[in-house]
């Protein structure tokens, strides 16, 4: 008799993909409209925007918390239970966060929304993984990206106009209507999958404790680094510390204990490390460019935040488009591994293109390059998932995207971290290098400073007052050309990234599930 059990109907497919993805591109979503919002969030509560940006930190920090133990809490309450109960709790907190008076509440209910949220991802990927069969994994993995990846990139022009036309509490409130949803869904067409059994795993609290430490620890100090001048404060230097010891401990004991939450084992898998690896540089790459393109539209081209917000959305565009060619490329048995290249490149080639824009760029310019990147966004995304989950057992499906969702989103955090403190780091030292040119011995700068002087006292001011005023526009221009030069430095060493993540992906094995999946159904 055959051990293979029969695969659930395409319509029964379909309501189960539509209830657990509703939920996870609502918490996809929330992250990055709600970041749109803090000036607001900042004037209605009386707070400085330093202190809302703690509205983000907290969430980060308790979703990061709860990310790498998903898997074991599946396993240990049931995947349809506990998916009910954090999509629930998730919707509740967002009401309390719509509602909350003051900004300590705000903050308190944020943790509360990160950690019913952060096991969403995860368990969305699970479900989808386990529901479709080996040789339709790639569609199902490119249903499920097309939420992931562009509802970060189209967040910010939700966010924006939510803000803008009505408050920035309605952020929050827009969450109630998919949570009910999602909520109803999930209760009528997932259910456990059979080598789930509820309560059968011990509670590792120490373990539990360790990483609590260690990961909120690692976001806070990665959050704050920047702000903190890193490791010339006490606090920054503690957190780290903290980090290094608690998770290295952590990993040490999930190696010996009986009953791991997080499984390290999985490591043993070629494919599954490989994949950690890449996933980690995606999230460096991806979301270090979400946050890198429209400070440079705002700060250094003068738009504004909606117009950045627009044209930040081709590359979601792209993606959407590419997603279903990859999902359906993969079904035919193509070797995941070439796509995955070829995604690679593509970004790769997209962000080196970033790399050559000026102050003068344009919408042309910028509409190119990100849908090149998007559409090699595609290209990575659904084969990297699939190569990775390609040898895992299906008991450790639960496991293994906690631990992809962990990488996907260190990674996303590294990415932030380094650019802010590479553009604020090296924009001084190009500064320093375009001053030493500004000088009375310098033909070029006695030109610009003279004809702007001309222009001023034209326009009715004194000689003093003019030169004093083209001074002041001479340094502007140096920050900002400072500033380009910067900027254009971190395009550079995300392309670089790539193009090396691209060389990295033939030490993955070929997908031995999908290859036979096609052959069979040929």
């Amino acid at each position: 008799m055959s051990s293979v059990q029969p695969e659930p109907p395409r319509v029964h497919r379909g309501l189960v993909s539509i209830a657990v993805m509703s939920s996870a591109v609502m918490e996809v979503l929330d992250t990055s409209v709600v970041n749109v919002s803090l000036p607001h969030v900042a004037g209605s509560l009386s707070a400085t925007v330093d202190e809302a940006t703690w509205v983000l930190t907290s969430y980060i920090v308790a979703n990061a918390v709860i990310l790498p133990i998903t898997g074991w809490l599946s396993n240990y309450v049931g995947r349809k239970r506990l998916l009910l109960t954090v999509v629930a709790g998730f919707t509740i907190s967002s009401v309390l966060c719509g509602l909350a008076p003051s900004l300590p509440l705000l903050i308190f209910f944020r943790v509360l929304q990160g950690t019913t949220g952060g096991g969403l991802q995860p368990m969305s990927q699970a479900v989808l993984l386990e529901e479709f069969p080996l040789a339709e994994r790639g569609k199902a993995m490119a249903m499920w990206g097309m939420g992931i990846v562009a509802a970060p990139i189209l967040g910010p022009v939700l966010g924006g106009w939510i803000t803008d036309a009505y408050s920035w509490r309605w952020v929050f409130f827009i969450n109630v209507p998919v949570g009910i949803f999602s909520i109803v869904t999930i209760a009528l067409f997932v259910e456990d999958p059979p080598y789930i059994r509820r309560g059968s795993l011990k509670v590792d609290a120490i373990g539990l404790g360790m990483l609590a430490v260690g990961m909120g620890s690692l976001q806070v100090m990665l959050d704050r680094g920047q702000e903190e001048d890193w490791f010339a404060s006490r606090t920054i230097s503690v957190l780290a510390v903290l980090a290094v010891v608690f998770l290295a401990g952590f990993v040490v004991r999930e190696l010996i204990v009986p009953d791991p939450i997080v499984r390290f084992r999985l490591l043993r898998y070629r494919n599954f490390a490989m994949g950690l690896l890449l996933v980690f540089v995606l999230g460096f790459v991806l979301y270090g460019s979400l946050v890198l393109l429209p400070i440079f539209m705002q700060t250094l081209l003068g738009w504004s935040a909606a117009n950045a917000g627009i044209w930040t959305s081709p590359r979601g565009i792209g993606t959407a488009l590419c997603m279903p060619v990859v999902g359906y490329l993969l079904g035919r048995g193509w070797d995941g591994r070439r796509l995955l290249v070829f995604g690679f490149t593509t970004a790769a080639v997209a962000l080196y293109g970033f790399s050559h824009m000026t102050l003068d760029s344009g919408t042309t310019d910028i509409l190119l390059h990100q849908l090149n990147q998007g559409m090699g966004m595609a290209f990575i995304f659904v084969p990297l998932t699939t190569l990775t989950m390609d040898p895992i057992p299906r008991e450790e499906t639960g496991y293994a995207t906690s631990l992809y969702s962990v990488m996907r989103n260190v990674g996303s955090s590294f990415g932030i971290s380094f650019l802010t403190t590479w553009i604020a780091r090296r924009a001084q030292v190009h500064q320093s290098g375009l001053v030493a040119h500004a000088n009375p011995y310098s033909e070029a700068f006695r030109e610009r400073l003279q004809g702007l002087t001309q222009a001023l006292v034209a326009k009715g001011a004194d000689a003093f007052t003019a030169t004093r005023e083209a001074l002041a526009l001479v340094y502007g221009s140096i920050q900002r050309q400072a500033s380009l030069l910067a900027i254009l430095e971190v395009f550079r060493v995300m392309a670089v990234a790539f193009f090396l993540a691209g060389g990295l992906v033939f030490l993955m094995r070929r997908s031995v599930h999908g290859a036979r999946g096609a052959a069979a159904a040929h």
